[in-house]
């Protein structure tokens, strides 16, 4: 780090640029919001006759088998889904039911819309690299139909000379099993009710009523119970029980086949806190105590009208929890984790108000109670408001930390600031201007003059960072470290 005047900085541009792929489809229910409509539509499914049924059978596999990897799992999945709505009096044949379940099922292209907002971390298996290459996986925001967001990945190889070659795409996307957490513990659930404004008498008669360790089926059949014999204000009551599967449902697990590509893997709102989209994945390489290595991720849970920070963990890529994020700092977006303790303590970067960089310490990796401000908006260019670009990055001067300022015109720009190693709280040399922003080529978008990043690395001492491009694509571009650490200004 220089105190004397800094010469300007030079990033490259990759010509690499990661752009969506409307072709790349999974699929979605597709019901009528009036239930009453089922029954009628399986009603026409099966006056069919054999013949119309099967030619129109002989028609979807012809257009849609080839598009999907298992397309009868699929329609046997949408089945069970209606299956209360078959028809009691009379039998069912498999080709009426694979029809049913083709009804009730529709595509949706997760990228037809944008692909950005990237992240990027080590891969987990590293073995078969030529000297110096490092193989990494790539999370980005799809964005698709209806403006709904969720996690894709990429993957690929960074060589010696940190050249970047990407594996290829799979022309398949996978929907993933889904298990909703099989245990809860009650007083955590207690208390995050508490934090959400939603805790009352009936949340406490539920909670009261189940084990310390509690299943979802046991939380469901306590509220039926109540719904079966009210002892409070019955729309009280169901508001109440609301919340409380909203909160349940935020808990579960995906997984995915071992044996696909990672680039077939989509993590896609399953939850009702997530309805309308997950965004902003942060992913970061985590070394515990005992040199042992879980991927975290915290990502921003959207409904219409509320967000919620949440938490993924994974060691694999192919297995993956969420979870809730608890305590009175979790709140607003931008949630990224440091990759180890510091003095014992987990340590996260957070934006609680909207506008200033702000830090967090933690015993408990699920629970965060306070922040402190570490960064305030300083330069022009960052007057609106400043946050963090990813999980901060160690090297022997400190913590690197990417962060996005808005400026004139809701310009985003990213910087830089550097952290104590063993005070981050303490900044200790930042970036003036920015490190990058959004030139000629990379200002039109879905939102446009924004260039913004989830997470970088360093390799072969420079410095690698995706970044979107106006919420629509996404690019790559390099810098080097020293280079980098020298053009900051000391802070006292």
């Amino acid at each position: 780090m220089r105190s004397e005047k800094r010469r300007k900085l030079k990033i490259k541009r990759k010509a690499i640029k990661i752009v969506g792929d409307t072709s790349r489809v999974i699929t979605r229910p597709h019901f009528p919001d009036e239930k009453e409509r089922i029954s009628r539509i399986i009603q026409r499914i099966l006056s069919l006759s054999t013949a119309e049924a099967e030619k129109l059978m002989a028609r979807i596999m012809a257009d849609f088998a080839g598009r999907h990897e298992d397309i009868g799992h699929i329609f046997e999945r949408r089945l069970q889904a209606v299956q209360a709505y078959l028809p009691q009096e009379e039998s069912v044949g498999d080709l009426q039911k694979s029809l049913i379940g083709a009804y009730f099922t529709k595509e949706y292209a997760i990228e037809s819309a944008a692909l950005f907002n990237p992240s990027i971390v080590a891969h987990p298996d590293q073995r078969h690299l030529e000297k110096g290459g490092l193989r990494f996986i790539m999370s980005l925001r799809a964005t698709g139909e209806g403006h709904i967001s969720s996690i894709v990945f990429r993957s690929g190889v960074l060589d010696r000379h940190n050249r970047i070659l990407f594996d290829p795409i799979s022309e398949f996307v996978e929907t993933p099993d889904l298990r909703l957490d099989p245990v809860y513990k009650r007083n955590p659930f207690r208390r995050k009710l508490n934090e959400m404004g939603a805790a009352n008498e009936i949340s406490a008669y539920i909670l009261d009523r189940l084990s310390e360790d509690f299943a979802y089926n046991a939380l469901l059949e306590q509220m039926d119970a109540l719904r079966a014999a009210p002892l409070y204000d019955e729309a009280r009551q169901n508001r109440t029980f609301e919340v409380m599967g909203w909160l349940a449902d935020s808990n579960y697990e995906v997984s995915f086949h071992a044996d696909h590509r990672i680039s077939e893997r989509v993590i896609f709102p399953v939850s009702k806190n997530e309805s309308r989209g997950i965004e902003d994945a942060r992913f970061v390489q985590f070394v515990d105590d005992r040199l042992q290595v879980t991927y975290y991720a915290t990502y921003t849970a959207y409904n219409g009208t509320t967000i919620l920070p949440q938490l993924i963990e994974t060691k694999d890529f192919i297995t993956f929890n969420v979870l809730t994020l608890n305590g009175k700092a979790v709140k607003n977006k931008g949630m990224a984790l440091f990759p180890r303790k510091i003095d014992g303590r987990y340590v996260m970067l957070s934006r609680q108000d909207g506008e200033n960089n702000r830090i967090m310490f933690s015993d408990n990796i699920h629970f965060w109670q306070t922040s402190q401000i570490i960064q305030a908006p300083e330069q022009p260019w960052e007057f609106i408001q400043i946050g963090n670009c990813g999980s901060p990055l160690e090297t022997d001067q400190g913590w690197l930390v990417l962060t996005h300022g808005v400026g004139p015109m809701r310009r985003y720009c990213i910087g830089a600031v550097l952290l104590d190693l063993e005070n981050p709280a303490r900044v200790i040399a930042r970036l003036d201007e920015p490190l990058l922003a959004p030139h000629a080529g990379e200002r039109e978008g879905y939102v446009p003059n924004v260039v913004y990043s989830c997470g970088a690395l360093i390799h072969n001492n420079e410095l690698v960072i995706p970044y979107a491009m106006s919420d629509i694509n996404a690019g790559i571009a390099t810098v080097g470290v020293a280079d980098l650490l020298d053009g900051m200004r000391k802070v006292a």
